[in-house]
């Protein structure tokens, strides 16, 4: 059964068209929805388009020539700074190879990382423990192992601050201000656990190739995942005092420290999960909001506060169809080998 089966139409031909706005979603759709191999022609030609044309150029045209965006230090500055700017050019396709995005990755890691090795939301030259969380240290770590540093030693000293955060294998320093306890407990979070935070940090573990997952990553995996499954993610019932967030519901692209339900799907379905019956709600949720054409619309936006613009909020977007197809691909793929 093909998994195009599950949605209204065939968006595929539209997501492959050249497209000098987003290029990035033409590269990403040969390599997830058609498995062409990074050496295919097509695929070489849609990551040098990435690099010429739309947000990434517009991005890399910003930076200083130190490797820094808007100003030195941290970089935390939403959302021109350069903490963000590494999180795009990782979700845009950015090529690794590309000199500027190198220096851009080493600049971050000379100026964002804290004493107990997480990433800290700061704007200084001083990255501090107490501003660590697991959002950002999530967000950053999968676009930096996209962007080929996952074998850096503060890339990985990243890592293991964020798998024994999960686990609590070995003592970490939690605080009042930033990640205030285990089970993705956080003080932004009124102190309560995050699951925009756990779904961050599971997205960074996702990035890791399964050749390289350690057997404390996939206990760290298995128990972040057990936490997200333990509530509805269709209902977003996550321990919470607060009024719960639209933007869990809205569906968008790029992501900031939020998440929304397709993107906690898409780790989870990614790590494995796809087979798991507490999903079945949030997909169905999921394939209810596409059109007759099987493309989904922009709901949520950073609109105005990057370098460059997108989409429109509200018209049918190329980057969230992308994001929801994957999702369908890999379910149809779970659902296969459990009938197997």
């Amino acid at each position: 059964m093909s998994w195009l089966n599950a949605v209204n139409g065939d968006a595929r031909a539209w997501l492959l068209e050249p497209d000098s706005v987003n290029p990035g979603v033409r590269l990403f759709a040969f390599r997830d929805l058609l498995d062409q191999p990074a050496d295919a022609a097509e695929v070489i030609a849609a990551q040098a388009a990435v690099m010429q044309y739309g947000p990434v150029p517009a991005i890399l045209e910003a930076q200083h020539p130190d490797g820094y965006w808007q100003k030195p230090g941290g970089g935390y500055g939403k959302y021109r700074g350069t903490a963000w700017q590494i999180i795009f050019l990782g979700e845009l396709g950015a090529d690794p190879n590309d000199e500027r995005v190198q220096r851009g990755c080493a600049y971050l890691l000379n100026h964002t990382i804290a004493a107990n090795g997480g990433f800290a939301c700061s704007n200084t030259n001083n990255p501090v423990p107490r501003n660590v969380v697991h959002c950002l240290n999530g967000n950053l770590l999968a676009s930096l192992i996209r962007l080929g540093w996952l074998d850096d030693p503060r890339v990985q000293q990243a890592l293991v601050w964020q798998i024994h955060a999960i686990t609590g294998e070995e003592p970490i320093r939690y605080d009042q201000s930033g990640t205030s306890g285990p089970g993705f407990a956080c003080a932004i979070n009124a102190g309560q656990p995050c699951a925009w935070g756990a779904t961050k940090a599971m997205k960074a573990l996702a990035a890791v190739p399964t050749s390289a997952r350690t057997p404390l990553l996939q206990q760290a995996i298995e128990q972040g995942a057990q936490f997200l499954l333990r509530h509805n993610l269709a209902g977003a019932d996550y321990p919470f005092t607060g009024k719960i967030s639209p933007s869990w519901f809205k569906l968008g692209f790029p992501l900031s420290y939020w998440s929304d339900i397709l993107e906690t799907l898409t780790v989870l379905v990614t790590l494995g999960y796809g087979h798991d019956p507490r999903l079945a709600e949030a997909y169905q949720w999921l394939l209810d909001k596409q059109d007759a054409q099987g493309r989904w619309k922009l709901e949520n936006a950073l609109t105005g506060k990057m370098w460059i613009d997108l989409e429109r909020r509200g018209k049918p977007s190329k980057w969230v169809t992308l994001r929801a197809l994957r999702v369908v691909k890999a379910m149809a793929v779970a659902e296969a080998e459990g009938s197997s």
